[in-house]
């Protein structure tokens, strides 16, 4: 198999138009706002047509015209959502309709086996880490000063 990287610009409104014919799509992460579970060009997302969405869910959004971000949500008021990063700290956000795809579960650390996000394993880092918000800060400061020093992503 060929891998070819493009601008995200340009190749996820491709990828949002697959969706939107019911494909699904795998795609390789880019950039660094999931850590320090999904990293970037390691991991791969299962893309699926948006669903019906709930707080915690990860997504694909465009945030603004072509800028796309994988993110879970924080909150839902009306058609407003908020978004953020397991490895950010700020928010950031959409409405309902940019929500472009749902994210049926990660392949991490090249495994072939998926990750579902409706799975145990999921669920439970997400809670634990969702609760941990606060500390956040220092906690992803640990993983890249340190952490990422001894143990480099497989």
């Amino acid at each position: 198999m060929t891998e070819k990287q493009f601008a995200n610009a340009l190749f996820l409104p491709e990828v949002v138009k697959l969706l939107e014919e019911n494909h699904s799509v795998t795609l390789r992460l880019k950039g660094f706002s999931m850590r320090p579970f999904l990293e970037d060009g390691r991991d791969k997302a299962l893309l699926v047509k948006p669903l019906n969405h709930k707080v915690g869910d990860p997504v694909l959004a465009e945030i603004e015209p072509g800028r796309f971000v994988l993110h879970r949500i924080i909150s839902i008021k009306g058609n407003d959502v908020t978004l953020r990063g397991d490895g950010n700290l700020g928010n950031e956000y959409c409405t309902l309709v940019d929500i472009k795809a749902s994210v049926e579960g990660f392949y991490r650390k090249n495994r072939n086996k998926l990750d579902r996000v409706d799975g145990w394993k999921w669920k439970c880092y997400s809670w634990i880490w969702t609760r941990l918000y606060p500390l956040r800060r220092y906690i992803l400061a640990f993983y890249r000063r340190i952490w990422l020093r001894f143990f480099k992503p497989i």
